[in-house]
């Protein structure tokens, strides 16, 4: 295996994440409300929601106003309601309440982009995908496994060098590593496991 295959496979190993859903719907709905919030706060919300509405077919028939105070704690709460039901609405319109399993056509819809696509692709349909958040873009840019400005090059740049079977498991890995010891902030590198194969606390010893 590859260097940086070596490297993901560790912290998958290190860090590993259960998928928290087998329902493609759930899945992509608890995505979108999971931009730009905490997971806490994700979960709250789509324990609420999921409490009153039951499918895509409820929700498709629910007012975005309906869904404030059940998704009020993950933030932006006027404007994720508004894509939800509008993603529901399109879902049960144009595919009969599934959820699309090709990349091109999740990212037609409201309020999704490349990371809650690959998401759904892998969690809800098994399929190998990259997702890159905030913590796989800057864990893969100061361990070295890529040197890239933005997320989709990270994403481009990983699927390069990282083995398929690892493309799924590692965001779930990686968003732990990342919350755990790989902070923004302050990075906790002297107890990290991988601190001696890791570009930024070796030039920062220096």
């Amino acid at each position: 295996m590859n260097e940086p295959g070596r490297i993901v496979e560790k912290i998958v190993k290190l860090f590993p994440q259960e998928r928290f859903s087998s329902d493609p719907f759930k899945i992509l709905i608890c995505t979108i409300l999971s931009q730009r919030t905490r997971d806490e706060n994700t979960e709250s919300a789509c324990e609420k929601l999921f409490a009153r509405y039951k499918d895509v077919f409820d929700l498709a028939k629910a007012s975005p106003i309906d869904l404030y105070e059940l998704i009020k704690k993950s933030g932006m709460y006027r404007q994720k309601a508004q894509r939800i039901v509008e993603v529901a609405k399109i879902l049960v319109e144009k595919y009969g309440g599934k959820v699309p399993d090709k990349l091109e056509e999740l990212l037609r819809l409201p309020g999704v982009g490349r990371k809650t696509a690959n998401i759904v692709l892998y969690q809800g349909f098994g399929r190998p995908a990259i997702a890159v958040d905030t913590h796989v873009h800057r864990i893969s840019n100061r361990l070295g496994l890529v040197k890239t400005k933005r997320p989709d090059e990270t994403e481009e740049q990983l699927k390069k060098v990282i083995p398929k079977r690892l493309w799924g498991p590692m965001n779930g890995s990686m968003v732990e590593f990342g919350r755990r010891i790989c902070l923004p902030v302050r990075p906790r590198c002297e107890n990290c496991p991988l601190n001696q194969e890791c570009n930024y606390f070796l030039q920062k010893r220096r």
